[in-house]
């Protein structure tokens, strides 16, 4: 951490590009794309993602188009998938910056044909819902274009997609019954040729689900949260690296006695002599207000619990248990980091890793390591 007086998030570019190798092993002989949507799930796409790309990734996944156009410069040559779909008057710019639709409708299917018949002809891919009820086309949809594929006339189709309800947990008897929809629906429809016969890829696996085996891997897999570090698989060990250091001054130390409290609506009283220390972030930095009481920090290796409310730019923390002199203001706290992963952190808020990581402030000093030239 620098001399900044802001809490600092240490990125490691080394370790996502290590997690993607691994995923990417695990898929082989299939091809690895990567979820970079939301800024890299909060950690800075503009940073990470030609990193991947230069780690061999090819495929890259955003939510939205303007994530797409943000990224295109970046990435020269990728793949760029728009996974919410084609929103009315957005053909051109997706066109034009040769980002590929993910259709999710009959309506955004009719208007890439339109566009396409307009513009020349430009990939898209399409979402079937095989059980999460999100985005996709229903099965109504899937049977129409089942017995009727003239519908599907003039799409160059790249991909054909769906996405599993429950792939962390893979004893869920969804995971099978989402397979075997998908493949139904894949080998039932009469697809029109693509441009120059270049295959189209089938895509199921995500993060977790590329963790379910061989069956679910088809063509082509997205991961997202396993390449920063979350555990893809409920309860077993996690086989990535984590990617993220989060830490933080401390600001002052008080002493408290007996039945003194702390914070916001006196939530926790002391019973007995103790000692606090005031930590220089909050909820405004993305520190779950359900912490308070519940999560903890680690001064010097050791677990410091997180007492009274988290605030918006201040938490406290009792170490009233540590060596007297060992802690001190201008001392650097872990809340992420060696000692407590995100799922930890996350487990302790009520919540995943996910709104962990896409929550992490915009008052933190980043600072990126690992990157290789």
């Amino acid at each position: 951490m620098s001399d900044s007086y802001s809490a600092a998030l240490t990125i490691d570019i080394g370790a996502i590009v290590a997690n993607y190798r691994l995923l990417a092993g695990r898929m082989s002989p299939a091809l690895c794309g990567a979820a970079v949507k939301a800024d890299c799930y909060g950690l800075g796409a503009a940073m990470i993602a030609p990193h991947l790309r230069r780690a061999g990734c090819s495929h890259f996944f955003v939510a939205t188009v303007d994530e797409g156009l943000a990224l295109r410069p970046l990435l020269p040559g990728a793949r760029i998938y728009l996974m919410n779909g084609l929103p009315p008057g957005s053909e051109r710019d997706v066109a034009g910056n040769e980002l590929i639709p993910i259709l999710n409708s009959m309506n955004e299917i009719e208007r890439w044909q339109a566009a396409s018949r307009s513009l020349a002809a430009r990939p898209a891919g399409l979402q079937f819902d095989t059980g999460l009820n999100r985005l996709g086309l229903s099965h109504d949809d899937a049977v129409r274009l089942i017995a009727d594929p003239h519908l599907l006339d003039g799409l160059d189709l790249s991909v054909i997609m769906s996405h599993l309800a429950c792939a962390d947990d893979p004893e869920h008897p969804q995971n099978r019954a989402q397979l075997r929809r998908f493949r139904e629906i894949t080998d039932s429809l009469r697809l029109p040729p693509r441009l120059g016969n270049a295959r189209i890829l089938r895509s199921l696996a995500a993060s977790s689900s590329i963790f379910l085996g061989s069956d679910y891997h088809f063509d082509l897999a997205r991961p997202g949260a396993a390449l920063y570090g979350i555990n893809p698989v409920l309860g077993t060990g996690n086989p990535l690296r984590q990617a993220v250091r989060l830490q933080a001054k401390i600001l002052q130390l008080r002493e408290v006695d007996l039945n003194m409290t702390v914070g916001y609506g006196a939530s926790h009283q002391f019973r007995g002599p103790s000692v606090l220390a005031t930590i220089g972030v909050g909820y405004a930095d993305g520190i779950f207000r359900s912490l308070g009481n519940r999560g903890a920090v680690f001064v010097a290796g050791q677990r410091a619990p997180i007492v009274g409310r988290v605030s918006m730019d201040l938490i406290t923390i009792d170490v009233g248990h540590l060596p007297r002199g060992s802690v001190a203001p201008g001392m650097n706290v872990d809340l992420i980091g060696p000692d407590q992963n995100i799922d930890a952190m996350a487990r302790d808020a009520g919540t995943i890793g996910y709104e962990i990581l896409t929550n992490l402030g915009a008052r933190f000093q980043r600072r990126y390591v690992g990157a290789q030239a």
